[in-house]
């Protein structure tokens, strides 16, 4: 079993930063890809970024390019999402997730979520 417990949302103002973690517990993580999801209201569920096992291939939608980085930390304990340059449009609840699929932008590759947790960019 694995387990994942988020932090870091809140409120920021429109250009803004925030960082989100995703600490994973249960069971070692080194296999599995770590993703990045966010759903607003009355919107589906859609990929923001992942990254590999290894920590050597990351991908990002086209919406958050530049802006956004995702990494995890060298004991595959934490992921994180940093995120800059914040839009109103990325008002989201935010989700990380683990799983083993090499279809990493697909929420159906994911079999562990966390939380969620509220991200909300004020203009």
């Amino acid at each position: 079993q694995v387990q994942l417990v988020q932090s870091g949302g809140g409120l920021v103002q429109a250009g803004g930063s925030l960082r989100l973690s995703c600490a994973a517990s249960g069971r070692p993580l080194g296999s599995y890809n770590m993703g990045w999801f966010r759903q607003a209201p009355g919107k589906e569920r859609e990929f923001v970024a992942a990254i590999n096992w290894s920590g050597v291939q990351t991908y990002y939608t086209d919406s958050v390019k530049g802006r956004f980085t995702i990494s995890r930390d060298g004991a595959k304990i934490t992921v994180y999402l940093q995120m800059n340059s914040l839009k109103p449009e990325d008002t989201a609840v935010y989700y990380c997730a683990a799983g083993t699929s090499r279809l990493l932008a697909d929420a159906g590759s994911y079999a562990y979520w966390g939380q969620g947790t509220q991200v909300t960019v004020s203009s």
